[in-house]
């Protein structure tokens, strides 16, 4: 059980910081607008040229799988939020799935544009709430012929408005699939939401289909053993989870420096007491979380039975903690904070997305609580 990175690995982070900050430098991409939209995409790509969208989908050099993973994401997630959610929902759900359920075909044609970054993918999962695990899917696919009819409604679709091609969850035939659609399928609407309170760089929507026809080659199934949202949850809670480390981090970072530089009464307020103790609770959180996520990480490819719980576990302490420390950071940062954009109002404001989405911090206790019971869901 060996969570320590290697030379290798720190060397990838350090590449990897610098690419994304010296881009995200030239290229703003959490500010929202038409050019936020156009320089994330270009983010995108920029990520398609490292090993960063391979990691968790095929095998990569001197990289530790989901461990790496999970370094790699609290990197871009600290730069960018927006570029790390936008990329994440695209590679790491509807990416994830392809690799996994997907074809040789589908692969092709759909995976690895998305692994170079030359493309952008959506996974639209939810329906009338957030929350999924239980509530049934409600959007349908019905076979005619070589065909498949689809209709139905899905909410908070990450990357709708932008994605090449979608990945619809719903039935057919009474068992789950997610058909692949392609982003101006006729039948399609996409509604972007306007104004979310964090994350403003990305594109989230939501999606009418209506009579949407695809080709049955282009449907995805699992195996009749598998429960494939709970995999799709799991994978998004993975994505928080690591979200939640690079906002902690941005958060921290972000709070020491400007104890450092901000005077009152004549001297830098990291002298007052208060300010050590709020970094110091901090830190605490933050590196706390990080070993949590990291074992989280590491159970779900070596120990993949006991990924699902430990996953919620970590979800909801990283969540909440990246809620906590970018609120002490507000506070380190005084009035400073609530004028002009700065990392550590957008943490703030991201943090609370990571709380209510996926496996919501309420559900997920009652699964925990469920499990430690030994109550099978």
């Amino acid at each position: 059980m060996n969570y320590e990175y290697s030379q290798k690995e720190f060397e990838f982070f350090i590449e990897l910081y610098q690419m994304v900050s010296a881009y995200s430098a030239s290229h703003p991409m959490d500010t929202g607008g038409a050019d936020c939209e156009k320089n994330i995409q270009g983010g995108v790509e920029k990520l398609g040229q490292t090993p960063y969208l391979k990691l968790g989908v095929s095998d990569v050099e001197n990289a530790n799988g989901l461990v790496t993973l999970m370094g790699a994401m609290e990197v871009v997630a600290a730069v960018s939020p927006s570029l790390y959610l936008t990329a994440e929902y695209s590679m790491r759900l509807l990416g994830r799935a392809l690799a996994k359920w997907g074809d040789e075909k589908q692969k092709q044609a759909f995976l690895n544009p998305l692994i170079s970054g030359s493309a952008i993918g959506a996974l639209a999962l939810c329906e009338q709430t957030v929350n999924v695990d239980n509530e049934p899917l409600a959007a349908t696919g019905e076979k005619q012929g070589s065909t498949v009819i689809i209709s139905g409604r899905k909410q908070f679709v990450v990357n709708g408005p932008v994605a090449k091609v979608i990945g619809v969850v719903g039935t057919c035939d009474g068992k789950p699939a997610i058909f692949l659609v392609d982003g101006d399928a006729p039948g399609l609407s996409i509604n972007r939401t306007e104004g979310s309170f964090g994350y403003k760089g990305a594109c989230i929507s939501e999606m009418i289909l209506e009579n949407c026809r695809i080709d049955e080659d282009r449907m995805i199934r699992c195996s009749e053993k598998e429960d494939m949202v709970s995999v799709l949850r799991l994978w998004e809670n993975q994505i928080l989870t690591g979200a939640s480390l690079g906002l902690m981090r941005a958060s921290f970072e972000s709070a020491r420096d400007y104890a450092k530089s901000h005077k009152t009464g004549g001297k830098p307020i990291i002298a007052y007491q208060e300010i050590g103790f709020k970094l110091a609770e901090m830190l605490t959180l933050f590196q706390t979380s990080q070993m949590l996520a990291i074992r989280a990480a590491w159970t779900a490819e070596k120990q993949p039975r006991e990924a699902f719980d430990l996953t919620l576990c970590a979800k909801v302490f990283c969540t909440e903690s990246a809620a906590r420390v970018s609120g002490e950071a507000m506070n380190i940062f005084g009035s400073s904070a609530y004028f002009g954009a700065n990392p550590v109002e957008h943490a703030y404001c991201c943090a609370r997305y990571g709380e209510s989405f996926g496996t919501s911090t309420e559900l997920s206790r009652i699964k925990i609580g469920d499990a430690a019971l030994g109550i099978k869901p």
